[in-house]
């Protein structure tokens, strides 16, 4: 598995307010750490089963983490570095990713230290055509009237294969390795 990561707070970047909302009657965000019924109503969740035990993992106590937003999709798009893996299809999602301490959230450090550790984690997994990217962003909290500036991580995940169904079958496997590095490593912090 090819994992990798990197730092993304320039200002023409993505950004995420927490918590946000979207357009009336759209997606929302769920507090899954502290409700995990609402899971129910994430749309991506109740269509794939393997992102959904991806986020009850991520937003249970013993992770040090929780959830912001996340989407899943197919293509046959390929950029010139996903060449490499000879596929001619590829299924793809994205999970917000935001630690649960307050102190961790506001520390660029932090954030950056777990994903180098994430990755050289991943690295070390069975050789699989699928790849990891850890992006660390900016994020702004909004508590108590007030608004600071922290970070979080975008997680993108990609199965490559030659149809749909094997780029899914691998993208499956790579979720579930990257769901138990994220808990080794939130046991070793």
């Amino acid at each position: 598995m090819d994992a990798d990561f990197s730092v993304e707070l320039g200002p023409e970047d993505e950004t995420l307010e927490m918590p946000w909302a979207g357009a009336e009657n759209g997606p929302k965000y769920y507090d899954l750490k502290r409700h995990p019924e609402l899971l129910q109503f994430i749309e991506e969740a109740r269509d794939q089963p393997e992102l959904r035990e991806f986020l009850q993992a991520m937003n249970s106590r013993a992770i040090a983490f929780e959830t912001a937003k996340c989407d899943v999709w197919a293509s046959t798009e390929m950029n010139p570095a996903e060449e490499i893996f000879g596929a001619s299809h590829k299924y793809c999602s994205y999970v917000d990713l935001i630690f649960t301490e307050n102190s961790a959230r506001f520390s660029l450090a932090e954030h950056e230290q777990f994903a180098r550790r994430l990755t050289e984690l991943l690295k070390k997994a069975p050789d699989l055509p699928a790849s990891a990217e850890f992006l660390i962003r900016r994020c702004y909290y909004h508590e108590d009237s007030q608004t600071r500036d922290g970070c979080y991580i975008t997680f993108y995940l990609f199965g490559y294969g030659d149809d749909e169904l094997q780029a899914r079958q691998r993208w499956a496997i790579a979720m579930k390795l990257v769901e138990n590095a994220i808990k080794q490593r939130s046991a070793a912090r």
